[in-house]
């Protein structure tokens, strides 16, 4: 059973950067077929999809976000990370990661897996 836990610093002033962990365990992020999301939810809003590194480590981002974001992995960590640069309040929401095989995108109903998410507050 794969199993996804993110991890990030909580409180982030604006305009500054934000670095999340997603660590995976059950099974390899290298795994053929699967696509590792990072899909977020702010405060009464609907879920948003952000971005995805692939299993064969290419990335895609939203058009929306692709400026200030970034997806890499650390295979020997079996570790996914984000990184949103020139935050806002408006970032301000739950990130979670998520799996599927061989999709990305809004359609939640396709996603494998998840981890619990991680609450994200851009505040000074």
């Amino acid at each position: 059973q794969v199993q996804l836990q993110e991890s990030g610093p909580g409180l982030v002033k604006p305009s500054q950067t934000l670095s999340l962990t997603c660590t995976v365990s059950g099974g390899s992020i290298t795994i053929n077929s699967y696509a590792w999301s990072w899909i977020r939810q702010p405060p009464g809003k609907g879920l948003e999809w952000m971005g995805v590194i692939n299993f064969d480590g290419s990335t895609y981002y939203s058009p929306s976000l692709k400026s200030r974001t970034s997806i890499s992995r650390d295979n020997a960590k079996n570790t996914v990370y984000l990184q949103m640069n020139s935050l806002k309040p408006e970032d301000t929401a739950v990130y979670y990661c998520a799996a599927s095989t061989y999709y990305s995108g809004p359609d939640y109903r396709k996603y494998d897996y998840w981890g619990q998410g991680t609450q994200v507050t851009v505040s000074s």
